[in-house]
Protein backbone atom coordinates (compact mmCIF):
# COMPACT_ATOMS: atom_id res chain seq x y z
CA UNK A 1 0.00 0.00 0.00
CA UNK A 2 2.81 2.24 0.80
CA UNK A 3 4.37 1.39 -2.24
CA UNK A 4 1.89 2.41 -4.55
CA UNK A 5 1.44 6.05 -2.66
CA UNK A 6 4.75 6.63 -2.98
CA UNK A 7 4.25 5.68 -6.67
CA UNK A 8 1.54 7.85 -7.13
CA UNK A 9 3.49 10.80 -6.20
CA UNK A 10 6.36 9.86 -8.15
CA UNK A 11 4.10 10.29 -11.44
CA UNK A 12 2.37 13.40 -10.14
CA UNK A 13 5.65 15.23 -9.44
CA UNK A 14 6.96 14.09 -12.96
CA UNK A 15 3.49 15.53 -14.37
CA UNK A 16 3.69 18.55 -12.35
CA UNK A 17 7.37 19.37 -12.94
CA UNK A 18 6.48 19.01 -16.94
CA UNK A 19 3.95 21.49 -16.86
CA UNK A 20 6.08 23.79 -14.99
CA UNK A 21 6.25 27.24 -16.59
CA UNK A 22 9.99 27.07 -15.93
CA UNK A 23 10.34 24.78 -18.27
CA UNK A 24 8.79 26.22 -20.85
CA UNK A 25 10.14 29.25 -20.84
CA UNK A 26 13.72 27.30 -20.68
CA UNK A 27 12.89 25.36 -24.05
CA UNK A 28 11.12 28.39 -25.56
CA UNK A 29 14.66 30.78 -24.94
CA UNK A 30 16.95 27.97 -26.04
CA UNK A 31 14.55 27.64 -29.20
CA UNK A 32 14.69 31.40 -29.41
CA UNK A 33 18.50 31.09 -29.43
CA UNK A 34 19.05 28.74 -31.60
CA UNK A 35 16.64 30.90 -34.27
CA UNK A 36 18.94 34.04 -33.37
CA UNK A 37 22.25 32.00 -34.28
CA UNK A 38 20.36 30.42 -37.83
CA UNK A 39 19.89 34.22 -38.87
CA UNK A 40 22.43 35.93 -37.68
CA UNK A 41 24.76 33.46 -39.51
CA UNK A 42 22.86 34.07 -42.80
CA UNK A 43 22.65 37.67 -42.85
CA UNK A 44 25.88 38.23 -41.33
CA UNK A 45 27.91 36.17 -43.89
CA UNK A 46 25.74 37.97 -46.57
CA UNK A 47 27.31 41.78 -45.12
CA UNK A 48 30.01 40.00 -44.43
CA UNK A 49 30.57 39.29 -48.50
CA UNK A 50 28.57 42.14 -49.28
CA UNK A 51 26.27 39.79 -51.55
CA UNK A 52 24.60 41.11 -54.36
CA UNK A 53 26.86 43.94 -54.16
CA UNK A 54 28.82 45.25 -57.58
CA UNK A 55 30.68 47.67 -58.17
CA UNK A 56 32.49 48.39 -60.88
CA UNK A 57 36.47 49.50 -60.98
CA UNK A 58 37.18 52.86 -62.62
CA UNK A 59 40.35 53.28 -64.58
CA UNK A 60 43.10 55.61 -63.05
CA UNK A 61 45.35 54.54 -65.18
CA UNK A 62 47.45 57.93 -66.50
CA UNK A 63 46.00 60.27 -63.65
CA UNK A 64 47.96 61.29 -61.37
CA UNK A 65 48.42 59.09 -57.55
CA UNK A 66 45.79 61.90 -55.71
CA UNK A 67 42.79 61.64 -58.28
CA UNK A 68 43.19 57.99 -58.58
CA UNK A 69 42.71 57.50 -54.63
CA UNK A 70 39.92 59.73 -54.62
CA UNK A 71 38.10 58.19 -57.50
CA UNK A 72 38.56 54.57 -55.50
CA UNK A 73 38.11 55.49 -52.22
CA UNK A 74 34.59 57.52 -53.41
CA UNK A 75 33.40 53.77 -54.71
CA UNK A 76 34.27 52.14 -51.47
CA UNK A 77 37.72 50.28 -52.46
CA UNK A 78 41.32 50.10 -50.78
CA UNK A 79 44.02 51.68 -52.55
CA UNK A 80 47.49 50.37 -52.20
CA UNK A 81 50.83 51.06 -53.59
CA UNK A 82 52.42 48.08 -54.98
CA UNK A 83 55.62 49.59 -56.83
CA UNK A 84 57.13 52.25 -58.60
CA UNK A 85 58.31 52.22 -62.25
CA UNK A 86 59.35 54.99 -65.11
CA UNK A 87 58.37 55.99 -67.87
CA UNK A 88 59.97 59.14 -69.34
CA UNK A 89 57.07 60.78 -71.22
CA UNK A 90 54.76 60.41 -68.63
CA UNK A 91 54.82 62.85 -65.29
CA UNK A 92 56.04 61.95 -62.12
CA UNK A 93 53.40 60.13 -59.47
CA UNK A 94 51.44 59.32 -62.14
CA UNK A 95 49.13 55.81 -62.14
CA UNK A 96 51.07 53.31 -64.64
CA UNK A 97 49.61 49.86 -64.11
CA UNK A 98 46.09 49.23 -61.77
CA UNK A 99 44.76 45.88 -60.18
CA UNK A 100 42.06 44.83 -60.90
CA UNK A 101 41.51 46.25 -64.31
CA UNK A 102 39.60 48.95 -65.40
CA UNK A 103 36.34 47.71 -65.45
CA UNK A 104 36.23 44.67 -63.47
CA UNK A 105 33.15 44.02 -60.90
CA UNK A 106 34.36 44.11 -57.47
CA UNK A 107 33.05 44.40 -54.06
CA UNK A 108 33.51 47.23 -51.56
CA UNK A 109 36.78 47.24 -49.43
CA UNK A 110 38.34 44.98 -52.25
CA UNK A 111 41.98 46.30 -52.16
CA UNK A 112 43.06 48.26 -55.76
CA UNK A 113 47.05 47.97 -56.44
CA UNK A 114 48.66 50.78 -58.09
CA UNK A 115 52.10 51.11 -59.54
CA UNK A 116 53.22 55.12 -59.74
CA UNK A 117 55.77 56.31 -61.98
CA UNK A 118 58.84 57.51 -60.21
CA UNK A 119 60.41 60.69 -60.63
CA UNK A 120 64.06 59.37 -61.85
CA UNK A 121 64.85 56.43 -63.65
CA UNK A 122 65.79 53.23 -61.32
CA UNK A 123 69.43 52.23 -61.16
CA UNK A 124 70.63 49.18 -61.75
CA UNK A 125 73.51 46.67 -60.19
CA UNK A 126 75.96 45.94 -63.13
CA UNK A 127 76.31 42.02 -63.09
CA UNK A 128 79.77 39.98 -63.07
CA UNK A 129 80.58 39.88 -66.57
CA UNK A 130 84.15 41.24 -67.22
CA UNK A 131 86.65 38.60 -68.39
CA UNK A 132 83.87 35.88 -67.33
CA UNK A 133 81.54 35.37 -70.26
CA UNK A 134 81.25 35.94 -73.93
CA UNK A 135 79.88 38.82 -75.73
CA UNK A 136 76.64 37.02 -76.65
CA UNK A 137 76.14 35.68 -73.21
CA UNK A 138 76.64 39.11 -71.67
CA UNK A 139 74.29 41.54 -73.88
CA UNK A 140 71.46 38.72 -73.03
CA UNK A 141 71.93 39.29 -69.42
CA UNK A 142 72.00 42.88 -69.59
CA UNK A 143 68.67 43.28 -71.88
CA UNK A 144 66.87 40.73 -69.38
CA UNK A 145 68.12 43.01 -66.34
CA UNK A 146 66.67 46.18 -68.21
CA UNK A 147 70.00 47.77 -69.67
CA UNK A 148 70.24 49.32 -72.93
CA UNK A 149 73.08 47.64 -74.81
CA UNK A 150 74.38 49.48 -78.45
CA UNK A 151 77.40 48.11 -81.06
CA UNK A 152 80.14 46.45 -78.94
CA UNK A 153 83.71 48.01 -79.35
CA UNK A 154 86.27 46.07 -80.38
CA UNK A 155 89.76 45.83 -78.39
CA UNK A 156 92.57 43.54 -79.04
CA UNK A 157 92.14 40.28 -77.47
CA UNK A 158 90.11 37.07 -77.78
CA UNK A 159 87.42 36.93 -80.09
CA UNK A 160 83.95 37.83 -78.79
CA UNK A 161 85.45 37.88 -75.25
CA UNK A 162 84.18 40.58 -72.95
CA UNK A 163 87.39 42.86 -71.58
CA UNK A 164 85.25 45.72 -70.03
CA UNK A 165 81.88 47.97 -70.31
CA UNK A 166 81.80 51.51 -71.09
CA UNK A 167 79.37 53.67 -70.05
CA UNK A 168 79.06 57.87 -70.89
CA UNK A 169 82.61 57.48 -71.99
CA UNK A 170 84.01 56.21 -68.62
CA UNK A 171 84.65 52.31 -67.62
CA UNK A 172 82.68 50.56 -65.32
CA UNK A 173 82.64 47.35 -63.14
CA UNK A 174 80.98 44.83 -61.30
CA UNK A 175 79.30 46.55 -58.37
CA UNK A 176 78.59 50.11 -60.00
CA UNK A 177 74.83 51.11 -59.89
CA UNK A 178 73.65 52.71 -63.47
CA UNK A 179 70.58 54.41 -64.56
CA UNK A 180 68.51 51.86 -66.82
CA UNK A 181 68.39 55.27 -69.31
CA UNK A 182 72.43 55.36 -70.04
CA UNK A 183 73.32 52.45 -72.54
CA UNK A 184 76.27 50.67 -72.02
CA UNK A 185 79.04 49.31 -74.68
CA UNK A 186 80.64 45.82 -74.47
CA UNK A 187 84.21 45.97 -75.46
CA UNK A 188 84.60 42.80 -76.94
CA UNK A 189 88.18 40.96 -78.58
CA UNK A 190 88.56 40.89 -81.86
CA UNK A 191 90.15 38.15 -82.16
CA UNK A 192 93.80 39.86 -83.50
CA UNK A 193 96.85 39.80 -80.90
CA UNK A 194 98.20 42.67 -79.77
CA UNK A 195 101.76 43.72 -81.27
CA UNK A 196 103.07 44.23 -77.96
CA UNK A 197 102.65 40.14 -77.12
CA UNK A 198 105.43 37.76 -77.74
CA UNK A 199 104.78 34.26 -78.92
CA UNK A 200 107.59 31.73 -79.29
CA UNK A 201 106.66 28.61 -81.79
CA UNK A 202 108.48 25.35 -80.94
CA UNK A 203 108.24 21.92 -82.26
CA UNK A 204 107.37 19.37 -80.62
CA UNK A 205 109.84 16.92 -79.83
CA UNK A 206 108.04 13.11 -79.93
CA UNK A 207 110.21 10.24 -77.98
CA UNK A 208 109.99 6.74 -79.46
CA UNK A 209 108.19 4.28 -76.68
CA UNK A 210 110.57 2.03 -75.28
CA UNK A 211 108.02 -0.60 -76.90
CA UNK A 212 107.98 0.74 -80.35
CA UNK A 213 110.46 -1.45 -82.37
CA UNK A 214 110.65 -0.88 -85.97
CA UNK A 215 110.54 -3.50 -87.78
CA UNK A 216 111.01 -2.88 -91.47
CA UNK A 217 114.23 -1.49 -92.56
CA UNK A 218 115.06 1.25 -95.04
CA UNK A 219 115.92 0.32 -98.28
CA UNK A 220 117.50 2.89 -100.48
CA UNK A 221 117.49 2.34 -103.92
CA UNK A 222 121.06 3.33 -105.80
CA UNK A 223 120.75 6.17 -107.83
CA UNK A 224 121.40 5.12 -111.71
CA UNK A 225 124.91 5.72 -112.69
CA UNK A 226 125.50 6.37 -116.77
CA UNK A 227 128.71 4.99 -118.49
CA UNK A 228 131.59 7.33 -118.62
CA UNK A 229 132.29 7.25 -122.50
CA UNK A 230 135.98 6.32 -123.55
CA UNK A 231 138.36 8.97 -123.69
CA UNK A 232 141.97 8.82 -123.44
CA UNK A 233 143.36 6.08 -121.51
CA UNK A 234 144.35 6.36 -118.03
CA UNK A 235 146.81 5.00 -115.85
CA UNK A 236 145.83 3.04 -113.15
CA UNK A 237 145.85 4.84 -110.03
CA UNK A 238 149.26 3.18 -107.75
CA UNK A 239 148.66 3.18 -103.76
CA UNK A 240 151.76 3.90 -101.72
CA UNK A 241 153.01 0.42 -101.00
CA UNK A 242 153.58 0.10 -104.62
CA UNK A 243 155.12 3.77 -105.10
CA UNK A 244 157.96 2.97 -102.56
CA UNK A 245 158.60 -0.57 -104.21
CA UNK A 246 158.83 1.08 -107.23
CA UNK A 247 162.27 1.53 -108.84
CA UNK A 248 163.63 4.77 -109.42
CA UNK A 249 165.43 5.80 -112.25
CA UNK A 250 169.28 6.67 -112.23
CA UNK A 251 170.09 10.65 -112.09
CA UNK A 252 172.43 11.05 -114.96
CA UNK A 253 175.75 13.48 -114.44
CA UNK A 254 176.18 15.47 -117.50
Amino acid sequence: MRYQQEKSMKSADFFKKFLSPYLWLNLLAMAAVVVLLCLGVKYGIDLYTHHGEKIEVPNVKHKSFKDAEFLLKDRGLVVVVSDTGYVKTLPPDCVLEQSPDAGSVVKSGRVVYLIINSDSSPKLTIPDIVDNSSAREARAKLIAMGFKVLEPEYVPGEKDWVYGIKCRGRNVVKGDRVSVEDPLILQVGDGKRDLMDSVTYTDPIFEPELDEVDEFEEVVEPEPTHPATPTTPTEPVKTPEEKKTEPTEPVKNE
